[in-house]
Parts: structure tokens; sequence; C-alpha cells
């Protein structure tokens, strides 16, 4: 069982939370009253009780559908599945000699400014050129006690969205940060530039998500809960220009695409998201001078304006208050830039 088979997968993770089945087991008929920890030890191969202990610590492990602790007793018939953010790999990772901005880093984690355009895991013929592609090279350069360090992902954030992100390396920070996220108690904070201006400096949007009924590829919001998950955004106005907005977001729960989703959901879809129609001009005159200055605004930024801005979380082995901020990009400084500067020539025309 690897490190990266002991993420716990009822982690709230800001852009996708589906969970993968790693391994699926059936209880036999005849079993007896066992611990799920000792069961899976003797089933899984190469998996260590401690191991096992820190995947049900964070989660990972559900019996019938429901997460157990380590103690539980399995019973015949019961279904045991350990579930996963990341999908099965399918082939051994290899490292790739690919630069990364490294914000922080120690024995026991690091922090990761990651840019647009990179994938976070292989996967979906992503098997080279992602994040922990280039993680599994930097730890390769590294001095280890036992030589078998691998980035261990706590949580993920879209190929297209940059910003920070909280890399484990080692078991025990692993199950520490897991559940961090899993008792909502990190601490992060997103910003957007997002089409329109509101009418209130800050609000909060409480609607269900689930896959789009017309397009699996995405999801849609349920406001009368009728399906999907539970989700709330918090967001506040940081900016505001003449038809479009800076905003920051914290999240309360963390569904797939949950910003993307919502900010869509309340009529105010984030710039340049090409899933959810922010890619089209969703406010402003007819001009053909303004339709140029947007087309040009999406040259500056050729992706969702959506940007994973701060961090925080205790540290898992020294206990210490941590917290970090990644400031925006360029593409999506010049892209404010670009509006303020039409909000002063239209009040200057005013």
């Amino acid at each position: 069982m690897t490190m990266s088979q002991e993420v716990d997968n009822n982690i709230e993770l800001e852009e996708t939370d589906d969970l993968y089945e790693h391994y699926s087991i059936t209880v036999d008929k005849g079993q007896g009253p066992l611990r799920v920890d000792k069961f899976l030890t003797s089933k899984i191969e190469n998996a260590t009780r401690n191991r096992i202990q820190n995947a049900a610590t964070s989660g990972a492990i559900r019996v019938n559908d429901l997460p157990v602790k380590s103690n539980y007793k399995v019973r015949p018939f019961d279904k045991i599945a350990i579930l996963l953010p990341e999908p099965p790999r399918e082939t051994e990772l290899k490292g790739e000699n690919i630069p990364l901005e490294i914000i922080y880093e120690d024995e026991y984690l690091l922090i990761v400014n990651k840019p647009y355009n990179m994938v976070v895991h292989p996967g979906y013929n992503n098997y080279t050129g992602t994040l922990v592609n280039a993680l599994v090279y930097h730890f390769e350069q590294l001095p280890t006690r036992n030589g078998e360090n691998r980035p261990g992902l706590v949580h993920r954030i879209d190929k297209d969205t940059s910003g920070l992100l909280v890399i484990a390396k080692e078991e025990y920070a692993m199950s520490h940060l897991a559940k961090q996220f899993f008792d909502h108690s990190i601490r992060r904070s997103y910003r957007a530039v997002v089409w329109g201006t509101f009418t209130e400096e800050s609000g909060t949007v409480n609607a269900h998500l689930d896959r789009s009924l017309k397009d699996r590829r995405i999801v849609q919001a349920f406001p009368d809960g009728s399906q999907g998950k539970h989700a709330i955004t918090h967001y506040k106005v940081v900016e505001s220009y003449h038809f479009a907005s800076l905003i920051e977001c914290v999240l309360e729960t963390g569904r797939t695409h949950q910003i993307r989703a919502h900010m869509k959901h309340i009529g105010h879809p984030v710039f340049n998201d090409n899933s959810y129609d922010g890619d089209r001009i969703q406010s402003g005159p007819a001009f053909t001078k303004y339709k140029q200055f947007v087309q040009n605004c999406f040259s500056v930024c050729p992706r969702q304006a959506l940007h994973a801005f701060s961090l925080g979380f205790i540290h898992p082995n020294t206990g210490k208050d941590m917290y970090f901020e990644a400031p925006l990009p360029t593409d999506m400084t010049q892209l404010v830039e670009k509006w303020r500067d039409y909000t002063l020539y239209f009040k200057n025309m005013d």
C-alpha cells in the first residue's frame, strides 16, 4: 500500500472530490469478528497495520459505504472499500526534471505554487508532465532516511487553476494533514476574476452540486437540494470593475468545481472559464471596441481566472501555525490591470 493510497477519501477537495476505489473486498460468510485493520493487513499485499490505521483515521476505509475506525469488527458479507481522491496508478510514477516553485519545504512537507496548465496527478492519459512527476524527481534528489519518499497528495486543484498546494513527504504528515481537511480546519482562500458586479460586498452561495444532467464533465447547482452534495461558498468583493469583479472565495465545503459552478449559478461565471460559460461575454455594451477589449483580455489570461491564494494549517510534526500566500500570477495580474484601466476609461467618459 503506497503513500498515495493513504489519502483520506472524505477530504473536502476544492476542485475535485471524486473518489476512486483502489481496493474492494467482500468479507466471506464464514469470517469471525476481526478488527478491520488486521483483516486488511492480511488481504492487501505489502500493507502494514500502521498504514491501514492511518488510512482509517483519515476516513479512507469504508464499510458498506460508511467510514469506519481501525477497531471496527468486520462481519460476514461486509463490503470493504479503500477510496482515494486520485485514480489507481496504472504505471509506476517516474520523476521528471520539471521546475517547481517551492514556497516552503522541511523534512515533513512542502508547499508548492502550481502554475496553470499543469495536471496535478497522472491519469486520464496524462502520465507525464504532471506535478507529481516533478515532485518525484525533486524527492529523488534529496537525502532520505529510507529511500521510499513519495509525494503524498492531500488535496488537488484543476489543471488550469493556479496556486498553493501542500504535499506530505512522510506518512504521519499525510494522515495529520488529511485529518485537518476532514475536520475543515485547513484555512484556504481563492482569488477569481468573475463577470459582472455585485450589489453587496459579500455573500454566500448555498446550493447542492452534482454532475450535470447534460454534460458529465461539469457539475451544476441544485439549489432545492433535490440531488447532489451540500456545498457552501463564501465570497467577498476585493475590487469592482465596470463589468467584472475580483473576488475572494472561502469554501465551507469542497466539491468538484465548486467555485466555478457556484459562480455560474449566481450569474457571475469565472472569467474565461470555457466549461462554465465564462469564455463568452456575460456583461457590458455591444460595442465592437468592447468586444475587442474582452478578446484581448482572453488572450492575456488564456484560462479560467482562478487562483488558490492562501493556505493555513497546523504543522503536523511541530504543532506550529503555518500560513502562506501566493500573489496572483502574471496572467491574472495583467488581466486585473486591463480591467482597472478600462474602468478608469469609463469614469473619465462620465
